[in-house]
């Protein structure tokens, strides 16, 4: 048996799962590596073979592992191509049995208990999926108004499409060409550095604050003649910050004043906007003929209706609901009536509210409890923050990144890792943020916490989140089944 096996020092479940994750990401053990048997590895460290069982199912939930059966356990190989790089680092275990941990906090998605009961608003609606023309109007007047109604400025255009990605996607590939440059923010949401290296173009990242993107961040990632910003304006993901009408107002400014600053297009995307506590904001209060700004109602609503509006000039709007005509159409005429029946009804009205509030109560609970262990969530790369994050995820900063996951895991709580959410370069503020390294689990790193999965165990959940975020030896919390 090879002598790194001799080498662990720690033979609890804990140490042995540790030692094998440093070991993969370091390359000693690569994907396909046959790991030895339990029995085997049991009498060479003196423990029984339940104890590297149960380092194995560490290992097996933080998605380093996979067993196949009576050939043995291996370092777990990713075949799934279809996703672009960085969804793939998210998603690097594949999906988990039910019953593989006992808390899920890694998805970034919507409490499933807390979506609005579709069933009221399908009786009312008519069920033929009928339309007259194919070259009708994208959207329907009903949905038109309440929309219209709702946006956080007048836009001078509306149009519906199929979910925040899908109008961030086609906003960004009708004004990006092959080799430009794009501001998106750092931490930020991974399918936007995807989808700009699928673009052709390259990323100049942004630091943000508990209100969004640093004004002077962004004043040096002008220099380089941007042709787009992409910023989410309203609980960030995946910090949960949220930005202020006075910083909007200031980042317009700043546009505004950079050489070449009125030939920037700025796409908002709002994806949380019925669940998030903060006010509804826009720099297209300030500079409208420059926003593209996008309302998702995936979070409130569910992730498989599948829709959003995109708002702004009607020149960028024609232009893309012109090359949506070559394609999908338009969006499902059924689905925007299922909506605008939703946003209307006092009902569903009640309930989104109910969810918003359970949220922030959520958010509250366990922020709280992580407080009186030591560990505090932070709002971009540096300080803890002093607000409480907005919407349903948390960042939160741990010694080691790749260490962190398999202890949550054998605790029976699993996160997404931080890297994938981190551009690989210089974040600028007033001064230089030192490189942020985009390598999973070398040395200090985030993990983004869905804090609105936390239904309860608020307390234990904290404990066990501190345990993996603090250096140093701590206490091991298990979640009770």
């Amino acid at each position: 048996m090879n002598e790194f096996w001799n080498e662990i020092d720690d033979a609890t479940p804990r140490g042995i799962a540790a030692a094998i994750a440093r070991r993969i990401t370091s390359g000693e053990l690569r994907p396909g590596d046959r790991l030895p048997t339990v029995r085997a590895l049991g009498t060479l460290l003196g423990v029984s073979p339940a104890t590297v069982s149960h380092a194995w199912q560490a290992l097996s939930q933080a998605g380093l592992i996979e067993s196949r059966g009576r050939a043995g356990s291996f370092v777990r190989q990713h075949p799934q191509t279809w996703l672009p790089p960085r969804m793939l680092g998210l998603v690097a275990g594949g999906e988990l049995p039910q019953d593989a941990t006992h808390l899920d906090l890694s998805h970034g998605t919507p409490d499933p208990l807390l979506l609005p009961a579709l069933g009221p608003a399908l009786s009312r609606v008519s069920l033929r999926a009928e339309t007259s023309s194919y070259h009708e109007l994208p959207v329907v007047p009903e949905l038109g108004r309440v929309l219209d109604e709702s946006w956080p400025y007048r836009a001078e255009s509306l149009t519906v499409v199929d979910g925040a990605q899908d109008a961030v996607s086609r906003s960004l590939e009708s004004v990006v060409r092959f080799g430009d440059r794009v501001v998106l923010e750092s931490p930020g949401f991974p399918a936007f550095f995807d989808l700009v290296s699928a673009l052709g173009a390259s990323v100049v990242p942004v630091a943000i604050d508990e209100h969004g993107i640093l004004p002077s961040s962004l004043a040096v990632a002008l220099r380089q003649g941007p042709s787009a910003l992409v910023l989410q304006p309203r609980a960030q993901n995946p910090t949960g910050a949220s930005m202020t009408a006075e910083r909007a107002q200031e980042l317009a400014r700043v546009i505004r004043s950079a050489r070449n600053g009125s030939q920037l297009i700025v796409v908002e995307d709002d994806h949380s906007g019925q669940i998030s506590t903060a006010a509804p904001v826009s720099l297209g209060r300030w500079i409208p003929d420059q926003v593209l700004h996008v309302r998702s109602f995936s979070k409130s609503h569910g992730p498989d209706l599948r829709i959003a509006a995109l708002g702004g000039p009607a020149a960028l709007i024609d232009r893309i609901v012109s090359r949506r005509m070559l394609g999908p159409g338009w969006t499902s005429r059924m689905v925007q009536r299922i909506l605008a029946d939703l946003l209307t009804d006092g009902t569903a009205l009640d309930e989104v509210t109910e969810a918003r509030r359970q949220y922030y109560s959520r958010q509250k609970a366990l922020n709280a409890e992580l407080a009186q262990v030591g560990v505090h969530a932070v709002s971009g790369v540096g300080e803890a923050s002093t607000t409480l994050p907005d919407g349903i995820n948390l960042w939160l900063p741990v010694a080691d990144e790749r260490a962190a996951l398999v202890q949550l895991a054998a605790a029976g709580i699993r996160v997404a890792p931080g890297s994938p959410f981190l551009a690989g370069g210089a974040v600028h503020t007033d001064a230089a943020i030192g490189g942020v390294s985009s390598v999973p689990g070398v040395g200090p790193g985030f993990v983004r916490v869905t804090a609105g999965m936390v239904r309860s165990n608020a307390a234990e959940v904290a404990g066990a989140l501190a345990g993996a975020a603090l250096p140093g030896p701590r206490a091991f919390y298990t979640l009770e089944a």
